[in-house]
């Protein structure tokens, strides 16, 4: 600088020149000045364009440049409204000009006195103080090129004497001086300046009408930056010569030159920029620091722009203060709150609330100006000046314990601290001030009380959050958020992070702290540590461990932790220090470096802990504490193994046989938390083995070409040790007498699907086919829960390897027996509800529930296997059959397997589609047979006989086959002729003869078909389908036919319902001949029980029946006349009527013994009468005929004498048809 600007040192120098100079011609003419009246049109700039640093003014400054190149070029020019000229205004009229000057700023100070609130006037207001302005920044921009233009040094003649004009020349720069220091102790402090004039900082007006105060203000501000720029280009001008202010000295005795009195007015105006932050730090909180700037208005923040960039720039080139070196030591002046000193004048009064957090809010936020250049632009590559010395002073204060600072503030210090380290260079000496504070007060929570809740100090609940905390002190945060999201110590810690991060001179930074940083943890500081302490002390070594030397930091870390004696350890203590274990094992993973020894150390741990748990039944409190360790065992283990991406670092070693004992001393959540970890590390494996097998996609490398190989055998380690370790206590659970967990369904699916991806490690007693094996174990066996059979076969059955290996093997029953599996699992659905009568409880609805969604998913899947597709097919069954519930879609395959096999025309395809059916069926009656021994509940029974009375009576064509009919001769054997059944004089349970009576017709249906359809067994099953008639006829017989709630008997239905008419025709006569034979036979003259009830059963069917059979009359007729002859006493509840009519025949004294019988028979039983309408016609037994002939006409003769009975003209009416009838057959007959 001080050679002038030279090629070789100022090339950027003399580029910018270049540049300035290209755009001279677009220059505006208007001087430039402090404005913060922004609108749209800026373009995004930071600055208006007429600002000092947008327009290019300062840089013109500072390179020596013309300041207004296109300006004051004519020989006169107007200054203050006269015209002046240009080369001799300043050295005629200096004074008189400075105090036109200050003429036009007491003008302005009157119109803000006289500005009022009149919306009239304030454009004209506004006009008239920018004219004011504009003249004063006009004149002093005159200044400035002036000097730059016209002003000489002093030319000295031989003689040592000046001429007078030369000699007034040469005075100019004294008077200059003279004058701007009258200028300066003119207008006021901006502090000092009127509450109206400071509160101009805060207006904002897009319509750009500014009220005089605004003005004003801005003059003050253009004032106090102008006398700098024209200080510092006249010592520019004169080569840096000292220039004394003569005049003032000798009138005042005072020492003035153009050098003190720039340093003079630069500290003042710091002084006032300062106390104006400290104004608006009152109302700043210390969460809210770093986003609330330390100007108010956008004027102030370019005025510390441009001092920071005129003081560093004299900086370099001079002996004069830097920009940091006059904030220093003006903010060390409030510290101390001189009251005598001229540097800081005006500061005694000022009253600052917290002055150590000022100093660190105002420095953090003068950092961050550094970002600007001189033309006001952000250059984040710009060289920042920093000015750690102050910092460091700052920092011990703020660690002082004598000082007592509060958490709330501490963290804001941090927080500037932090922002400084991403600014500046390198310093080592704030870590060590930071460690010497925070390596005393580690077992603190650094809480801040009025933050509430989300301040508590928490410890880290898994090793994965404890990680999280460690690695957020790591990486590029936003800092003001760290106030309420981290406390004093993790942001000390990310201070710490981001300078181990830097170089020193080529020297890590960590081998010159770490033994600083070891020195703190002796035998005694570890054994004091709380848990506060021990979580904070694994932050620090995990962050650590994260950028600087993982394994020096762990092994180090484990040597330390080996202070602790196993005696004073908590069990809150030893859980954290697990989690701290399993986040180092996390670093190690994400660095792709091998946990062998480490997790080592930590399973053998786990191996002790949970042999102690495996023997701790009863005592509850040590449970629950060995438990918190083996749950943390399992978190952190489940955390390495979804984090590590290929598995192939060791971490079989994790899963060691701890768990084989840990399993069987589970219960409920325990062992819900250890399958959940065990199907995600299946899954887990499967889906890394899966992607390593088919090697690096395209376009993306391998990171080692070793890796798939290594990879492949870390992974049958790990399948081996999942086998080894877990499986067996699975295995044994599919059995347990509870219904078990859904996650043992998902677990051994997980197995079911690594036996398929890795075979070799399953267990030998798996071998050779473990996919078959698992199968076998947890989808197609009979014994295993039916909860578990439908979740774990919902798993697989879509899985298309799975059907692609069995294809490979040959095992063509895969389908069928998953079939046979969701038929039992719909059968057994309410296996384990309680038989009784009881309420369920919520529980069990929701088991309940859960079962049956479980339920319709597998009947979705099942619908869509090929076999059942094909089955449906050919029946016509639409697809929407799996939408409904499972019952009823089990009741439309077996139909439809029905109307399959019925529709098969060769014998191979039908002997085939029985064998097929058989394999789904299974053995169908053990699926039922804890619903048939436990005789409940009501549902189960129900279902269970409406699903096999549907196969019985929609799969009969089956059933009649030779193959099928032992399963047919079972079912009856078992749900319809039980021991219990036959035994007649003992009753049934309710809830079985309720589902009997219910399902009854279809076993019948079912029964008669195949009794048509069968060659070979006809008659056995004939005698059958009459066994089952004779022992539920009786049982749902009302005891009357007006019984009240009587429901329809079941025959009825049967024989209702729209079958064959050989089926049908099969099944009445069998009743009809059962009815004869067992409910229409008179022992001596006693008439069998419920007579009335039978016989109206007969006419119902008989009603029913469209064609009466010769069958029908020979089965019934003859018996329905026996009853005439030989029933003679009253049936049960006889009718009101009839017994009414029987007391009017006694009190006539009819003495006509069989007369009265007659009568009495044909009164109470008026069912014969209808029974023999439909049967006399038809019959061709004539000896039976005879007997009736031959009543009829004794009673035709009798009636007559009854003709006060009520039943008269119904009686008469009947015998009278009869007589006809029979007269009528005889003559037949005879002819």
């Amino acid at each position: 600088m001080e050679d002038g600007f030279g090629a070789s040192s100022t090339s950027p120098f003399l580029t910018e020149s270049l540049e300035l100079a290209m755009e001279v011609e677009h220059e505006n003419s208007r001087p430039s000045f402090f404005s913060c009246a922004f609108d749209s049109q800026n373009g995004g700039r930071k600055f208006s364009p007429e600002s000092y640093l947008a327009s290019g003014s300062l840089k013109r400054v500072l390179l020596r440049l013309d300041p207004s190149p296109n300006d004051y070029e004519e020989n006169t020019v107007e200054l203050f409204g006269f015209q002046w000229v240009t080369e001799m205004a300043l050295v005629e009229s200096c004074g008189f000009l400075f105090g036109l000057l200050r003429q036009q700023i007491y003008r302005l100070e009157n119109l803000v006195q006289m500005s009022s609130s009149d919306f009239g006037q304030a454009a004209h207001l506004h006009s008239e103080a920018e004219k004011i302005r504009h003249q004063c920044l006009k004149f002093l921009d005159y200044v400035k090129v002036f000097i730059f233009r016209y002003l000489e040094p002093p030319k000295v003649e031989n003689d040592g004497v000046l001429h007078t004009d030369e000699e007034v020349e040469a005075q100019l720069p004294s008077v200059l001086v003279e004058e701007l220091h009258a200028l300066t102790v003119n207008i006021d402090h901006l502090c000092e300046l009127p509450s109206n004039v400071l509160a101009a900082f805060t207006i904002q007006n897009q319509a750009k009408v500014f009220p005089p105060s605004w003005h004003l203000l801005h003059l003050h501000l253009d004032i106090k930056w102008l006398v700098l720029e024209v200080l510092h280009v006249l010592g520019e001008k004169l080569k840096k010569q000292v220039v004394y202010a003569n005049h003032f000295i000798n009138l005042t005795g005072e020492n003035l030159t153009n050098i003190s009195l720039f340093e003079k007015h630069c500290g003042n105006l710091i002084s006032d920029l300062i106390r104006l932050a400290i104004n608006k730090y009152t109302k700043v909180r210390p969460s809210e620091a770093l986003t609330s700037s330390h100007y108010s208005c956008n004027c102030i923040k370019e005025l510390w722009i441009l001092l920071i960039q005129l003081l560093d720039h004299r900086n370099k080139g001079s002996n004069t203060e830097c920009f940091w070196s006059l904030v220093n030591t003006t903010l060390k002046n409030i510290f101390e709150q001189p009251s005598t000193s001229e540097s800081v004048s005006g500061f005694e009064t000022v009253q600052c609330k917290d002055p150590l957090s000022f100093s660190w809010w105002v420095m953090s936020h003068l950092a961050l100006l550094y970002q600007f250049d001189r033309n006001g632009n952000l250059d984040e590559k710009k060289q920042k000046e920093s000015n750690w010395k102050f910092v460091e002073e700052l920092l011990k204060k703020s660690t002082d314990a004598q000082t007592g600072v509060l958490e709330e503030h501490l963290r804001m210090h941090l927080q500037c601290c932090l922002t400084l380290c991403s600014f500046w260079d390198l310093n080592l000496s704030i870590v060590t001030i930071l460690w010497d504070y925070y390596s005393k007060n580690l077992n603190s929570c650094f809480t801040v009380p009025w933050l509430g809740l989300k301040d508590l100090a928490n410890v880290s609940k898994t090793s994965l959050s404890m990680l999280e905390l460690a690695k957020r002190c790591c990486c590029e945060q936003q800092v003001p958020s760290l106030y309420n999201s981290s406390n004093s110590y993790f942001i000390f810690l990310s201070i710490l992070a981001r300078i181990m991060k830097e170089e020193n001179n080529g020297v890590h930074p960590w081998k010159q702290i770490k033994g600083r940083i070891y020195s703190k943890f002796h035998r005694k500081r570890m054994q004091e540590l709380t848990e506060m302490g021990l979580q904070n002390f694994f932050s620090l070594f995990l962050m650590l461990a994260i950028v600087v030397e993982t394994e020096d930091i762990v092994s180090r870390v484990l040597d330390l932790l080996d202070f602790l004696t196993p005696s004073s350890i908590t069990t809150a203590r030893r859980a954290l220090i697990w989690r701290g274990h399993f986040a180092f094992l996390l670093i190690y993973v994400e660095k792709n470096m091998d946990i062998s020894a480490l997790a080592e150390k930590i399973s053998n741990a786990f191996r002790e802990k949970a042999k102690e748990f495996l023997v701790t039944k009863n005592d509850y409190t040590q449970r629950q504490n060995l438990w918190t360790l083996l749950s943390t065992y399992i978190d952190g283990a489940q955390e390495v193994f979804e984090t590590s991406s290929y598995l192939s670092l060791s971490e079989e070693k994790l899963l060691n046989d701890g768990f084989t004992m840990l399993l069987p001393a589970c219960r409920g959540a325990e062992l819900s938390m250890v399958l959940n970890f065990l199907q995600v590390v299946l899954a887990r494996l499967r889906s890394v083995h899966e992607r390593v097998s088919q090697g690096p996609q395209l376009g993306k490398a391998a990171p080692d070409a070793q890796l798939p190989l290594v990879a492949k055998e870390h992974h049958l380690a790990v399948a081996s040790a999942l086998w080894r370790n877990f499986f067996p206590y699975l295995k044994s659970q599919r059995m347990s007498q509870t219904p078990p967990s859904p996650q043992l369904a998902d677990t051994a699916a997980g197995f079911t699907l690594l036996a398929l991806d890795i075979p070799s490690k399953a267990l030998p007693d798996l071998q050779p086919q473990p996919v078959l094996s698992m199968m076998r174990l947890f989808g197609w066996d009979d014994m295993v829960w039916p909860q578990l059979v439908s979740r774990y076969l919902s798993h697989l059955i879509e899985n298309s390897s799975l059907c692609e290996d069995f294809s490979s093997m040959g095992y063509t029953s895969y389908e069928a027996l998953t079939v046979r599996s969701w038929f039992r699992c719909v059968l057994q659905m309410f296996l384990d509800q309680p038989s009784g009568a009881l309420a369920k409880t919520d529980a069990e609805r929701t088991v309940g529930k859960a079962y049956m969604e479980q339920l319709t998913e597998m009947t979705r899947l099942i619908f869509k296997l090929s076999e059942v597709e094909n089955i449906l097919l050919k029946a016509n069954v639409g697809q929407s059959v799996f939408k409904q519930d499972p019952k009823n879609a089990l009741v439309q395959f077996i139909k439809a397997v029905g109307r399959t096999y019925s529709g098969l025309q060769t014998l191979p395809e039908k002997s085939a589609m029985v064998a097929k059916t058989l394999e789904y069926l299974g053995d169908v009656l053990k699926y039922v047979k804890p619903y048939l021994k436990a005789k409940g509940p009501p549902e189960g029974l129900q279902l269970t006989y409406w699903i096999i009375g549907c196969l019985v009576k929609f799969c009969a064509p089956i059933l009649a086959t030779s193959k099928a009919q032992q399963l047919l001769f079972r079912i009856v054997d078992c749900l319809l002729l039980p021991h219990s059944v036959l035994q007649q004089d003992k009753e049934l349970p309710v809830a079985l003869l309720s589902a009997i009576q219910e399902s009854l017709p279809l076993y019948l249906q079912g029964l008669s078909f195949i009794c048509c359809q069968s060659q070979t067994q006809g008659a056995y099953l004939n005698q059958l389908l009459g066994s089952i008639i004779r022992h539920y006829f009786g049982r749902f017989l009302p005891s009357s036919p007006t019984a009240p709630g009587a429901r329809q008997h079941p025959l009825l239905t049967a024989l209702g319902s729209s079958i064959t008419a050989p089926q049908l025709l099969r099944l009445r006569k069998t009743t009809l001949h059962v009815i004869r034979e067992n409910y229409l036979q008179f022992k001596g003259h006693a008439p069998p029980p419920r007579l009335a009830s039978v016989l109206a059963f007969i006419l119902e069917v008989l009603q029913g029946t469209q064609s009466i059979e010769l069958c029908d009359i020979d089965f019934v007729l003859p018996a329905v006349l026996k009853c005439l002859l030989l029933v003679n006493e009253l049936q049960e509840k006889p009718i009101r009527d009839s017994y009414l009519t029987l007391q009017r025949l006694d009190k006539m004294r009819y003495k006509n013994w069989k007369m009265r019988q007659i009568c009495n028979v044909l009164v109470i039983n008026p069912f014969l009468l209808d029974i023999m309408t439909l049967l006399v016609p038809k019959t061709t037994d004539f000896d039976a005929l005879d007997k009736f002939f031959i009543f009829t006409m004794e009673i035709h003769v009798s009636i007559f004498v009854v003709v006060f009975s009520p039943m008269y003209v119904l009686i008469k009416k009947k015998i009278l048809w009869y007589f006809i009838i029979v007269m009528h057959l005889k003559i037949v007959s005879i002819s």
